[in-house]
């Protein structure tokens, strides 16, 4: 079958473009920015991609047209698939019809940690010998690839809230029919399509309706909202990670963990990654993998060996000791846990923190008066405000003089390197690839030093 996909540079399409070509399809498919490195990880698959949403695609007569949900009415090539009744679908259906009816789906669910705890989760179940499928909203280093398909009954998917369609707007998880699902926490997010929490929330219980009894639900049991979630009527068995009587961490030396489960020890994770975030991920990633059949101490042993995915507080190098990380946070909340997870490891030294407000979300100015507080434990702010709707020197205020906004990249790399000095820590922080910022400071840093 031929499958044509709009939006397919997107991180799920770009995926499931890559589990479509793996189960024998031929794909092809178009988007209106089409750039590496998704572009150049599509035509290594063997992909053929289209600039722009043009409809003069219909020329290439697909048997399928599979629509990703950042295609709007009035996009030429939809209305004229429209126009000629043509038979399309959302990217989320073709995957639960096509790929996921067959498996034993583990969805990870939550405004924070999906893309980490699916990789967690699914690098445990390869490293168990179940060779799952995936399907994760970034690339985990353990695999080098964002998706794939497998002959296993296991697949594990980052199962998120946002939209399905132009013409679905169920969240994209209320196709997925898990077996297992993590919730890992739940805040207010996407003002683009959602009013308010509480609109959120609904969601998340029609995603808790889905899971049979025979399932299992491993949910953050110090999260309030997802306890009003559960209020609204649960019919699956419940593990909760995060409190004293469930599964919960307990803090050694370092980073390095014990993991307990009603007071009793299962095993302990001995690695780097920063920050309480990441004990709950591994908790949620154990107690789900668990209901798979893969005991506990061998789950932590695999967490020693996960090296995280890139974009996660991602080193991206260093220059006269100073180091630059790059990290994909990008709500408040986020910010904060990265900005404190980075600044236990390193004590006393200087954090620069450089934050693009990208996401739909902070475009639109809903948290802007929470984004001074999660950035309080930095030295220095530095924020990209060009395409901002509202004024972030305003609600970056309350940090006074450690705070500074620039509307020209350029000239926010300048003010970085000169900022800059031995020892410190640049944090840089957005969902998006900011301009190619990393490198481009990197090499400021070096011209300088040089």
């Amino acid at each position: 079958m031929h499958i044509h996909i709009l939006g397919i540079c997107g991180t799920f399409m770009g995926g499931l473009a890559t589990i479509a070509r793996q189960a024998g399809h031929k794909v092809s498919g178009c988007d209106a920015n089409v750039y590496p490195p998704m572009s150049t990880q599509l035509q290594a698959q063997g992909i053929d991609l289209v600039e722009g949403y043009g409809a003069e695609q219909v020329a290439l007569k697909p048997d399928l047209w599979v629509i990703g949900n950042v295609v709007t009415r009035g996009t030429p090539l939809m209305e004229e698939i429209l126009d000629r009744g043509e038979s399309y679908v959302s990217g989320p259906q073709w995957l639960a019809e096509n790929v996921l009816r067959s498996k034993w789906v583990l969805a990870v669910a939550g405004t924070h940690g999906k893309t980490t705890t699916s990789a967690m989760l699914a690098w445990i179940l390869e490293a168990a010998g179940k060779h799952p499928g995936f399907l994760i909203g970034g690339v985990p280093k353990n695999f080098g690839i964002s998706a794939r398909l497998t002959d296993s009954r296991f697949f594990v998917i980052e199962a998120d809230e946002y939209d399905t369609a132009f013409f679905d707007k169920r969240s994209k998880f209320l196709h997925y029919h898990p077996r297992t699902a993590i919730l890992n926490n739940l805040e207010f997010d996407h003002a683009d399509i959602f009013s308010d929490l509480e609109a959120i929330e609904r969601q998340f219980h029609h995603f808790v309706r889905t899971i049979p009894r025979s399932g299992q639900l491993l949910v953050n049991g110090a999260d309030a909202a997802l306890a009003r979630v559960l209020a609204q009527g649960c019919w699956t068995p419940i593990e909760q990670f995060g409190t004293d009587d469930s599964w919960n961490a307990e803090l050694m030396e370092g980073e390095a963990f014990r993991v307990k489960f009603a007071g009793q020890e299962q095993g302990r994770v001995n690695w780097a990654l920063q920050g309480e975030h990441n004990r709950f991920n591994a908790l949620a990633a154990i107690a789900a993998a668990r209901h798979t059949g893969v005991d506990p101490e061998s789950a932590c042993a695999a967490l020693a060996r996960f090296d995280n995915v890139k974009r996660r507080m991602e080193l991206r190098g260093t220059v006269a000791g100073i180091t630059v990380y790059d990290d994909f946070a990008h709500h408040p909340t986020a910010i904060a846990k990265t900005v404190a997870g980075l600044r236990r490891k390193i004590g006393a030294a200087r954090i620069l923190a450089v934050l693009e407000p990208r996401s739909n979300t902070m475009k639109l100015g809903v948290m802007k008066d929470a984004i001074a507080g999660s950035l309080a434990d930095a030295d220095l702010v530095f924020c990209y405000s060009a395409n901002l709707g509202w004024n972030p020197a305003s609600a970056l205020a309350p940090l006074g003089a450690r705070a500074a906004c620039h509307e020209d990249l350029d000239a926010l790399i300048a003010a970085i390197a000169a900022a800059s000095s031995t020892g410190d820590q640049v944090l840089i922080m957005s969902n998006g690839g900011f301009g190619g910022i990393h490198q481009k400071l990197l090499d400021r840093l070096k011209a300088d030093h040089d």
